[in-house]
């Protein structure tokens, strides 16, 4: 090979040593040469073939054949079990997340986090390769849970697995065992070991499987004969952690002794005080263990927790009570509830907000009245959406649960059925965002609800996007602010009239055309 002592600057090169965003940096003229360059070898279709082909795509003829598939799943609203695993472990004490698989693994959960929160995200692997997927991953469990101990010296590891620990069949409570019984881990140090498959179920799953393997070893033998008189509270797998907060002021208001199970507020929005804090998880694992004495537990997600809330009902013989606190009827319901069973009055500043949340949606509701909606996610999530949706009037049409189950299309249903502006509605279970492209191009609908993914159906279909949800990769801060509450009413009241504005404006930009009316005010 010899070396190229005078090499051929393009004539169209950009200026040398000048540094351009990659956003602008692709749009120039060398770039754009070389794309076109490039497609003579990618054996790509005839441009005009690939047009006619996209337009086809948006018929009822296409969305036919669209939703016979049954073996391919395109761009599905919902990620794996371990991210919800790794996402409700962080939010306990001196918890190290440790995932039992390949390092690739791990990586990909641990960026998916990080990209949303805009937050570092600690946790581990055992880094398994093919020696282990042949041998099993008995001896990198051992290493890794020695490592881990020694180098981060957490109050718990948070063990859960991942498709290859699975497919060759580890037994990971077996693997905790050997490694304390060979001294390479402290016998009391808590493990909970959760089978967090990603070829089944999704993140609400292993976020369900995981908490429940949290409670059941820090609650071991901890049973007393009187309750602490303190009430547990669970959010699910929320993605805001100004929920959490949110959660906290008013329960502060009422005057009430609680536990949240699993506060990561902090982990996944910490303060930047130059000084690095590995462990910001809020639950101690005090606190974890006497819940099991409790008065009752509050959850919020009801198809989220399944079996922590079997746990709690039949093993703990704890009540359990479930609320949706989103939009003005579901956080009255809880409130009142609430006070019902605690015996403490609705405090006055909770009042004053409902008030303002009432008096914000008066001001705005015409602009929301009417308008056909499309929204995916979580089946808690969506739920919540809904519910809110129909008190300002407008009308959910097409509702995509890619994790969806029988019970929660039910009870949903019946909720849409109740309400005049429901009657549309269809919820499209176990369905993805290629599904619901068909359906907003069949049926169109003002406005789309989601995460970042639908920012893709929104250039396609030209419908605005409000991005509320788990991912939102796109735009910054959106976890910080509250959903539940009223003040969690008032933000996704923001959120969604201020998109229809924008595109209004969008819409009427044109001077002397489309800007007939007075354009200042809306």
């Amino acid at each position: 090979m010899t070396e190229n002592t005078n090499p051929q600057v393009p004539e169209n090169a950009g200026q040398p040593g000048k540094i351009q965003d990659h956003f602008e940096l692709f749009q120039t003229d060398t770039y754009q040469d070389l794309f076109a360059y490039k497609r003579q070898f990618e054996g790509a279709h005839d441009p005009e073939l690939i047009t006619q082909t996209a337009e086809w795509t948006k018929t009822w003829e296409y969305r036919e054949k669209n939703f016979e598939r049954e073996a391919l799943t395109i761009n599905p609203a919902k990620a794996c079990q371990p991210l919800g695993s790794l996402f409700v472990a962080s939010g306990f004490e001196g918890t190290l997340p440790y995932s039992h698989g390949s390092q690739g693994c791990v990586a990909y959960f641990r960026t998916h986090l990080t990209r949303n929160y805009k937050e570092p995200f600690q946790a581990v692997s055992s880094s398994m390769t093919e020696d282990a997927a042949v041998f099993g991953g008995l001896n990198n469990m051992k290493q890794g849970l020695q490592n881990s101990y020694e180098l981060y010296k957490p109050k718990m590891i948070a063990l859960c697995t991942t498709c290859m620990a699975e497919v060759i069949g580890d037994d990971i409570g077996s693997y905790v065992t050997t490694t304390k019984n060979e001294g390479m881990i402290p016998e009391d140090l808590p493990v909970p070991a959760a089978h967090t498959p990603s070829f089944v179920g999704s993140h609400i799953t292993g976020y369900d499987n995981m908490l429940v393997s949290i409670l059941k070893t820090l609650t071991k033998d901890k049973k007393a004969e009187a309750t602490n008189g303190k009430f547990n509270f669970n959010l699910g797998f929320d993605p805001y952690v100004g929920n959490i907060r949110e959660m906290k002021r008013i329960l502060g208001l009422f005057g009430i002794d609680y536990t949240i199970l699993s506060d990561n507020s902090d982990t996944f929005d910490s303060p930047n005080t130059g000084e690095f804090k590995m462990y910001n998880g809020l639950t101690t694992l005090e606190e974890a263990g006497d819940s099991i004495n409790a008065e009752g537990t509050f959850f919020f997600q009801k198809y989220t927790t399944p079996k922590t809330q079997e746990l709690i009902t039949k093993e703990w013989d704890q009540k359990t009570y479930n609320f949706r606190p989103f939009g003005i009827k579901g956080t009255d319901e809880f409130l009142m509830a609430l006070s019902a069973i605690t015996g403490k009055a609705i405090p006055q500043e909770l009042q004053d907000e409902r008030g303002r949340a009432v008096d914000a949606m008066t001001d705005s509701q015409a602009w929301i009245h009417g308008k056909r909606v499309a929204l995916y996610g979580d089946p808690d999530h969506v739920f919540g959406i809904t519910q809110f949706l129909l008190e300002m009037g407008a009308e959910p049409v097409h509702i995509v649960v890619t994790n969806s189950n029988p019970d929660f299309e039910a009870e949903l249903r019946e909720v849409l059925t109740n309400s005049p502006y429901g009657q549309e509605a269809t919820i499209w279970g176990k369905k993805d965002l290629w599904h619901l492209r068909s359906l907003m191009f069949t049926e169109p609908v003002d406005l789309l609800i989601g995460n970042s993914y639908g920012k893709y159906l929104w250039r396609d279909t030209k419908t605005p996007l409000v991005r509320i949800g788990y991912p939102i990769f796109d735009r910054h801060h959106m976890h910080r602010y509250a959903t539940l509450g009223y003040q969690g009413a008032i933000n996704q009241f923001n959120w969604i009239v201020n998109t229809i504005l924008d595109e209004l404006d969008r819409q009427t930009n044109i001077p002397a055309k489309t800007d007939i009316s007075f354009d200042l005010i809306r």
